[in-house]
């Protein structure tokens, strides 16, 4: 499992721009189970984004055609992790 961690890089003017491409681009990810939460930071410096994908480069490769991306306006931190806790009702979670 990962957290994705974008941090916009242009002002919030020029990252709205892309806002509806980045939206169709997550609807993909959460179509194809690669995501499986996202939000914008507050203050909205940036957003978060949870994904499961086989391999660090594999989820790379998708963080690659983010519109965001495409355009300059953010970068990307991924942390990978492996769940070993979790409520009840994300126990499914562990060990992704």
């Amino acid at each position: 499992m990962f957290v994705v961690i974008l941090t916009y890089t242009k002002p919030l003017t020029e990252v709205d721009v892309h806002l509806a491409d980045h939206r169709a681009w997550l609807k993909r990810q959460y179509e194809a189970g690669v995501f499986i939460a996202s939000g914008r930071q507050a203050p909205p410096t940036g957003g978060v984004i949870l994904a499961r994908a086989e391999s660090l480069a594999a989820l790379q490769a998708v963080l690659a055609l983010d519109p965001f991306n495409i355009n300059g306006v953010a970068t990307y931190q991924v942390i990978e992790f492996s769940p070993s806790l979790a409520a009840p009702e994300y126990e499914s979670l562990k060990g992704v």
